[in-house]
């Protein structure tokens, strides 16, 4: 299972990577894989100023609908509108192609507080 040294991860399996005050964000590997084949991403928070752990979207797939968590306080100021015609670009580049949305952090510093790819490696199991 692939777990990127270079990225941080939640409790809740989203994946971030940070340039400055914009962050990436995205779902693991793990957390695609327990989906299944993903069939739609939904973000209506586009251009809203969230707090960290609020629900920024939802991820459906076959059999289940799952809520997504913002890693990190901030502004959502884009979406991944590749998404909406090739969903399932987050089951085969979770960590490349599959991102979901990029956020103008509020505070930087909250992203030393997200776990390592070795924690995340324990939470999981991996």
């Amino acid at each position: 299972m692939s777990i990127p040294a270079n990225l941080k991860y939640t409790k809740d399996h989203e994946w971030v990577s940070i340039d400055g005050d914009i962050a990436t964000v995205g779902i693991t590997h793990f957390a695609q894989s327990e989906l299944g084949d993903i069939v739609y991403v939904e973000v209506e928070t586009l251009d809203q100023t969230l707090d960290k752990d609020e629900v920024f979207g939802t991820v459906e797939a076959v059999k289940t609908v799952s809520d997504l968590f913002l890693p990190l306080a901030g502004e959502i100021i884009e979406f991944n509108e590749d998404l909406e015609r090739n969903p399932e670009t987050v089951n085969s580049d979770p960590y490349g192609k599959g991102w979901m949305i990029k956020i103008k952090v509020s505070n930087p510093a909250d992203y030393d507080a997200l776990l390592d790819n070795e924690a995340y490696a324990t939470l999981i199991g991996a």
